[in-house]
């Protein structure tokens, strides 16, 4: 089954459907190339950036401060007959900063994480505040050394939102984001409103557990890899389990989805950050991007960025490809350089997290002393899983390692489900 996104920019014309009754509506899904079930099925799920009734009271009135980039929109339903056929469902995306200022919500500051507010730099470089051009808020960065708000910049604010869409990996630095903002808020004594978003990796739950020692920007708390849990789930795992600083707990609020299962498909409608695509690209993120720690290309700079891997010391092969710099890599691994692998870009969706591309990688790779990086290690939370690596362990050896700390997990896990 294949995955798409839907463009930011694409009215969703959705029409309803036929049971040949007069007056009942039929379905038109061109706009959206997804399956006529998964359309009707999605229809009715709202993000929590959507259940507006929950939030907007508590925002009236308040000087508000807001964590968010390009994933925090929503959805605006109109019936309209104009233009276009009688019934016709218009769902035009807006942004949630806009949607608020348009309800006279008084809004201070945006907070942006890793690649920005508009969701467009690299991973890892360092953005700069600065001023929406649109509404004229003023932007704070919430990376390179300013991770955590000063309590300078939080000055004024009366309640922070949080509203960025996470894809339930470890080290996919939104949730070291939501950790930090957590942080400052409960030592600023601001309340936090986390509004809920699906997580599009659903329940799967996989992966060593980060041990104490390993910890980094990339992962933070001691879980595995695929944590199985929404953002606002999450939250309040953070809260509860006091992993802020000292034990504190913030003033927490999460505002739910509504009508929504773990266990749903569920396809972004904007890319999270600039190297996650697709559906294809967010279902294989956790499983390739262990290559980030060796000198193996994740596909950055190309247009199939985490759906394949290869480097200049695989074996040559029938799959070849030359990364160039381009949105969110502008100086992407091999530069230049023709890499041969393996194109995982139409393979079914995965269930666990994978290992045996980088088992083969390894195994194959013309260059095993420079194979791994220090950042492996980090990437995996535990140094154990490289020299399993190197010393041949089996996969099957490897992934019983993993057993007991995921049977923990997923017990503590039990106490924050909301879905």
């Amino acid at each position: 089954m294949k995955y798409y996104f839907l463009s930011l920019s694409l009215l969703c014309l959705l029409v309803y459907c036929g049971s040949g009754k007069k007056n009942e509506p039929k379905i038109n899904n061109k706009s959206t190339d997804l399956p006529l079930a998964e359309v009707i099925k999605t229809q009715d799920l709202k993000t929590g950036a959507e259940n507006q009734t929950a939030y907007l009271p508590l925002l009236k009135g308040k000087k508000v401060g807001i964590v968010t980039n390009q994933s925090g929109i929503i959805n605006r339903i109109e019936v309209v007959a104009k233009a276009i056929p009688k019934n016709t469902i218009v769902r035009p995306t807006t942004h949630l900063v806009d949607f608020l200022l348009e309800q006279e919500i008084n809004l201070q500051k945006i907070y942006a994480p890793e690649h920005g507010f508009r969701g467009t730099a690299d991973a890892g470089e360092v953005i700069k505040d600065g001023k929406d051009t649109k509404t004229g808020l003023p932007i704070i960065s919430l990376y390179g050394d300013n991770k955590k708000p000063k309590p300078a910049q939080l000055a004024g604010i009366d309640v922070m939102v949080f509203d960025l869409q996470d894809v339930g990996a470890r080290f996919y630095t939104y949730i070291s984001s939501l950790h930090y903002i957590m942080e400052a808020c409960a030592e600023n004594n601001i309340p936090l409103l986390v509004l809920d978003r699906p997580n599009p990796n659903g329940s799967i739950v996989d992966g060593p557990i980060l041990e104490k020692e390993n910890t980094s920007f990339v992962g933070m708390h001691e879980i595995p890899v695929l944590h199985g849990m929404t953002i606002g789930e999450y939250a309040q795992m953070i809260n509860g389990e006091k992993w802020l600083k000292n034990g504190i707990q913030c003033d927490l609020k999460v505002i739910p989805c509504l009508n929504y299962k773990r266990t749903m498909d569920y396809h972004l409608p904007v890319k999270p950050s600039p190297n996650l695509p697709n559906s294809q690209a967010i279902n294989l993120y956790a499983s390739l991007c262990f290559f980030e720690g060796t000198n193996v290309s994740v596909g950055r700079g190309t247009e199939k960025q985490f759906q394949l891997y290869g480097s200049p010391f695989l074996p040559k092969s029938n799959f070849s490809f030359t990364p160039k710099p381009n949105e969110g890599a502008k100086d992407p691994v091999h530069n230049g350089k023709l890499c041969y692998g393996e194109d995982l870009s139409k393979i079914e969706k995965v269930s666990k997290l994978e290992l045996k591309w980088l088992l083969k990688a390894y195994l194959e790779t013309s260059d095993k002393s420079n194979f791994f990086n220090s950042f492996f290690t980090k990437l995996a939370g535990t140094k154990k899983l490289q020299a399993q690596i190197e010393n041949g362990i089996s996969e099957i050896e490897i992934r019983k390692s993993w057993e007991n700390g995921l049977i923990a997990f997923k017990e503590m896990r039990k106490k924050y489900l909301v879905y």
